[in-house]
């Protein structure tokens, strides 16, 4: 499932495509989303939003455009009568004049009004933003104290929306192993130190990701490795998809853990379940 920086990747280039442009014509999949079809046409496009992992196409005549990715949910955007032949099921698709904006196989697709955006059930639960620069470390490592979070574990707490919003499996692993922190530990079993740590990377790797592609591992290390010939996916993360290779730290090979039926990665010594 695409994550935050992948979502936030996406809304900058639909938006770019298509935000201020009028809508020649807008399709629905959905039967009972059909009647909006002519609502939203001769409308213009006044911006695509991220929120965590879902977007709102909004429309100057009040209405947006819910989408949720979920597993298999994939944006295309392509010049005028170039949509790419494939298998996918267009879900929901807005043509203009330049550039069409097309979304298949994803099921979760839904009309709201703009007051309606902040109450959807889905946006209302989000916790803070990791991508957005006004979120501060302190609000991250205080939100990892407070009652209803500090007893979980991190394996799970980083997986909640409502915790902070944006962080799938991937970015779960790639946190958890630059804080050093074992993905059975909770917050209370953190010093304030290895906290402030904690808050610091939950912020900071999101952000480079969305900068660099997908890139949460260093990026000087990712260069030499790219440069030396390693495929994207070997030099993309520090440990997440990596089992049984060695830790780019201490050489260690990288564990597969699966909890609550998710994978998780982790290096057994840099992120020791006690310390």
């Amino acid at each position: 499932m695409p994550e935050g920086p992948e979502i936030r990747r996406a809304a900058d280039k639909i938006h770019r495509a298509i935000a201020g442009n009028r809508a020649e014509d807008v399709f629905f999949a959905f039967e009972h989303l059909k009647p909006y079809e002519d609502q939203l046409i001769g409308s213009t496009v006044t911006a695509v939003t991220p929120y965590g992992k879902a977007l709102v196409t909004g429309f100057d005549n009040g209405l947006g455009v819910y989408s949720h990715n979920q597993l298999y949910g994939k944006w295309v955007i392509c010049k005028p009568n170039a949509a790419p032949v494939t298998t996918r099921q267009l879900r929901f698709a807005v043509y203009t004049a330049e550039r069409w904006a097309l979304l298949y196989s994803a099921s979760d697709i839904e009309i709201l009004t703009a007051e309606a955006v902040r109450h959807h059930p889905y946006i209302a639960k989000l916790g803070p933003d990791t991508l957005d620069t006004a979120v501060q470390p302190a609000t991250v490592q205080a939100r990892s104290l407070e009652a209803k979070f500090c007893r979980r574990q991190f394996a799970t707490l980083l997986l909640d929306q409502g915790f902070l919003g944006g962080i799938g499996n991937y970015l779960r692993s790639e946190i958890l192993y630059v804080a050093g922190i074992h993905p059975r530990q909770r917050p209370v079993d953190c010093s304030p130190a290895r906290l402030t740590t904690f808050a610091e990377v939950a912020l900071a790797l999101p952000r480079q990701s969305y900068r660099h592609n997908g890139i949460t591992n260093d990026l000087t290390l990712a260069a030499q490795l790219k440069a030396a010939g390693h495929r994207r996916y070997e030099y993309r993360h520090w440990v997440f998809g990596r089992q049984g290779q060695p830790c780019y730290r201490c050489g260690t090979g990288i564990e597969k853990v699966v909890i609550g039926g998710r994978r998780c990665y982790v290096c057994s010594v840099c992120q020791p379940l006690s310390w």
